[in-house]
């Protein structure tokens, strides 16, 4: 049964992204949101050579509904800002966020939650996985940015990943 579904909840993702993308929903699209919800997974498997462990999945729901707030406050934040100011006085730029994960996974989910929330683009993961570079549309607080990706993203994908 593992061979056949190598990941559950991708194959899952995976067959509602196909049924979402396409308009018709007849018997030759469902049957090709199954196709690749199974075959994808397998597939890949050997790309994926570790599973992640989660150690606190209580907090992955806790981590969804804060990145999904912080997405909302944060486009609502550079609407305002987009609308109010012009674009030079807007400072954006570099910020280089240092890390203390280590995880792959946790490092994988921090990159797809800073590029998911509007205002920050990630630019670069350092060779060592020390730090991030992310592009960050207003800089007038980077360090109040730093201490909020710490604090809300890092500390809960360290005690989900690593605790």
């Amino acid at each position: 049964m593992n061979r056949l579904l190598p990941a559950p909840l991708l194959s899952v993702a995976l067959a509602l992204l196909w049924l979402v993308l396409w308009d018709d929903h007849g018997l030759t699209v469902w049957a090709g949101a199954v196709a690749v919800g199974l075959a994808v997974p397998v597939l890949t498997a050997r790309l994926r050579p570790t599973h992640p462990r989660v150690r606190r999945p209580w907090l992955v729901a806790r981590l969804f509904v804060q990145v999904t707030l912080d997405a909302t406050a944060s486009c609502l934040q550079v609407a305002r800002l987009l609308l109010t100011r012009r674009g030079e006085r807007i400072p954006s730029g570099f910020v280089r966020v240092p890390l203390v994960l280590r995880d792959s996974h946790a490092l994988g989910t921090l990159a797809v939650i800073v590029s998911a929330v509007p205002g920050t683009a990630l630019a670069e993961l350092a060779a060592d996985r020390s730090a991030l570079l992310l592009h960050v549309f207003d800089t007038h607080n980077a360090d109040e940015l730093l201490e909020h990706i710490h604090r809300r993203y890092e500390r809960p994908l360290q005690e989900i990943f690593e605790a």
